[in-house]
Parts: structure tokens; sequence; C-alpha cells
């Protein structure tokens, strides 16, 4: 893809399924990585493999929900490496239940993570696009905050808050030429997809009632995100903002 070769990519959740794969296609489009992940040896194996296939690549230990941390690790990444091209916040985490079933304990960890992360990130990282007129931002939210689902009503409330809030700040940065979009993956194989399922019966049931209302016919993989992630920081999609793409087999058709 155009445009990609030396930029500056943060990945947050650069260690898990998605984001792995997100920082290897990267990667080998010529990008600088910076890989962002609450696991530090995740995080160090994303940036080892990296570098051993012949890419540039460092790993950060970041907590997206603590700001003063967000703040730090930004500011270490671009002493490292350079000013941010790119912000994929790609970070998140689920727990499946039905709503009167949670507490606000859970409630937090979902809101921090997969909310005020967001936040967090976009704010550290926007500061300096801002200034330099120029940058993209790809938001990985979900289809369960377009269309909601079932036993995930406080991460449908996070992605719907995220699909809101990106569209409201590529309004505010288009005159900077700052390009802000949301990718939605559909149900996809991953350890959040694990965690979200659970265990034994309850888990195996859930797991082959969604990959039933699939279309495709199965469940996605890490690998079918990164093409369109890169695709929207790319200078292909240089005048695309405020969209939401669907990556999801065909289960959801929102137009």
């Amino acid at each position: 893809m155009r445009g990609l070769q030396g930029k500056v990519v943060i990945v947050t959740g650069g260690g898990g399924g998605i984001g792995n794969a997100v920082c290897k296609r990267f990667a080998e489009e010529g990008a600088v990585v910076a890989v962002f992940d609450l696991n530090a040896e995740s995080a160090k194996q994303t940036a080892d493999a990296i570098r051993a296939g012949g890419g540039q690549a460092r790993n950060y230990t970041v907590d997206i929900a603590d700001q003063a941390r967000v703040i730090a690790a930004v500011a270490e990444a671009e002493r490292d490496l350079g000013p941010v091209d790119v912000l994929v916040n790609n970070a998140g985490w689920d727990h499946a239940a039905n709503f009167l079933e949670t507490d606000k304990q859970l409630w937090e960890k979902i809101v921090g993570i997969n909310l005020y992360g967001a936040l967090h990130m976009h704010h550290a990282v926007l500061k300096g696009m801002n200034q330099r007129g120029r940058g993209r931002v790809i938001n990985v939210a979900s289809d369960a905050g377009r269309v909601g689902s079932s036993g995930e009503s406080v991460y449908s409330f996070c992605k719907g808050g995220l699909i809101a809030f990106t569209k409201t700040l590529a309004r505010e940065l288009a005159k900077k030429q700052i390009n802000v979009n949301v990718v939605c993956p559909g149900p996809t194989d991953t350890a959040l997809f694990k965690d979200f399922c659970g265990e034994g019966e309850y888990g195996d049931k859930l797991r082959n009632a969604l990959t039933r209302s699939i279309p495709f016919g199965r469940l996605g993989q890490p690998g079918d995100l990164p093409g369109a992630i890169c695709f929207l920081a790319s200078d292909d999609a240089a005048f695309i903002t405020g969209q939401v793409l669907s990556v999801s087999g065909g289960l959801t058709m929102a137009g």
C-alpha cells in the first residue's frame, strides 16, 4: 500500500492476536512499529518477530487505563522512533454476562480498557499530530457497538461510544488533514473471544452459535483485519475520514 514506508505506527494491544497480525503487516509495508501492550512478554515477542524478519519495531509495556503511563510511553516511543504518524487503538477486553448480573467492579475494568484507554491514547498522540498537521488514527471498535450483542452490554456501550467519538474527532481534525476511522471486527478467534465465551459447555454453545450466524461460515481470524487497518492508514485512504468498516464475514451489513 502507498505511503506506509518509514511511517511511525503505535499499535495498542500489539502483543495479542489481532494486534500481533497488525504490527507484522505494518512492518511488512515498511513502517516502524511501536508495540504497546500490558503484557510485556507478548509485546517483546511481537517486536522480536518483526526484527527477526528484517523489520523495525520496539516494544513498550503500557497499561492504557493509566493515563500517566500512556503519556510517558508515547513520549518514550517518539524519542526512540520519531513523531507518531499512525495510531491504531486496538487493545480491548470483555467478559460475557447479562447486564443485570454484572457489578461496578466489572464495569470499571471494561470501561477503563475499552473507552478510557482509547481516550488516553488519543489525547497523548493527537496533540503532536495536530501541531504537525498530519496523521491517521484507526480505532478498532466492534459490531457490538453498532448493532448490540447479548452478553456484551458494557463492552457495546464502550465501542458505541468509541464510534461516535471517532466521527466527532474526524470532524474536528479534518482541517488539519488528520484522518480518523473505525474498523469493526465481527467475532474473531482471539484470546479476547475466548475470555468472552468462557469455558465449558456454555462457551462451546456460544462459539458454535456465533459461527453459524456468520454468512461466511467461520469465525474471523486475526489475519483478516490488518488489510483493512493498513489501508485506512495508507495514502490510498487519504480522502476517507469518519467512516466505519465492518470486517465480519457478512454478519452485519449495516449501512
